[in-house]
């Protein structure tokens, strides 16, 4: 099972001040080859680039299975994979694959400092094919949980922001927790630990410079290090029993 997988991590100018919303979508076969040789699910959050920009390709090359958003489902669509094996989803699912359940949650996109996002919109038919970052949308946002038979129950967000009702009665063992990019959104820290019951452990995500090589230790901008101190802290204070991982590339995790 694959979580917005985004290992090209190319140049789009957006940790150097120069962002290019031209920039043309290209994969990294040899980082595929590496790390995403092998996957039978891939839950997508949102379809920005760096979410959504690999998984048609890893979707083509595995036969995964592609759940997402409306928009997603148009997109993948788009590139090519067959309808059947894309599945839309809003929200409220529980899918049963056996040995773990995955729990389809209805969420939010951060907001930056102007309390906008970058390329809003969705897809509501087949586009042409994308050809620069710009041409995929967040398309709406989801968080998911997966609950393991015997073992945890792990929630997983890609964008900083939700809405505290949808993750009522959660309650996940592991929060994987996304940094937030400004502090548009209200008490961000200490709301969504009280909404997801105080996990047991918190682990930060989309933290680290995306447009980097996957090689440890993972390289963090300066302002993202400070916003991951502050995130890290606020943790601790609003759930002091909690644990937090901040973890490393290559690196396997076991709850």
């Amino acid at each position: 099972m694959l979580v917005d997988p985004y290992l090209s991590r190319y140049d789009t100018g957006l940790f150097t001040g120069a962002f290019d919303p031209a920039t043309g979508l290209t994969v990294d076969e040899t980082a595929l080859d590496r790390h995403a040789d092998r996957a039978t699910t891939i839950l997508v959050t949102h379809t920005h680039w760096d979410h959504f920009n690999d998984v048609p390709r890893i979707a083509e090359r595995t036969g995964a299975r592609v759940f997402g958003t409306l928009t997603a489902y148009h997109l993948g669509l788009a590139y090519g994979l067959p309808s059947g094996q894309l599945s839309p989803v809003k929200g409220g699912e529980v899918l049963d694959f056996g040995d773990h359940t995955v729990e389809v949650v209805s969420s939010l996109h951060s907001r930056n400092a102007s309390y906008s996002l970058a390329f809003p919109g969705v897809r509501v038919s087949r586009p042409a094919r994308p050809a620069t970052i710009a041409d995929l949308p967040e398309g709406d946002t989801l968080a998911y949980q997966v609950r393991v038979a015997d073992g945890p129950a792990v929630f997983f967000m890609g964008a900083s922001d939700f809405a505290e009702r949808d993750l009522a009665g959660l309650a996940p063992d592991v929060a994987m927790v996304a940094l937030q990019s400004s502090t548009a959104t209200a008490d961000y820290v200490p709301r969504l630990m009280a909404a997801l019951d105080y996990p047991r452990v918190v682990v930060p995500v989309h933290w680290d410079n995306f447009e980097t090589p996957l090689t440890n230790p993972p390289t963090v901008a300066p302002n993202d290090r400070q916003r991951l101190d502050a995130l890290v802290a606020a943790v601790r204070e609003a759930s002091p029993r909690s644990r937090v991982l901040v973890p490393e590339y290559h690196t396997a995790y076991h709850f």
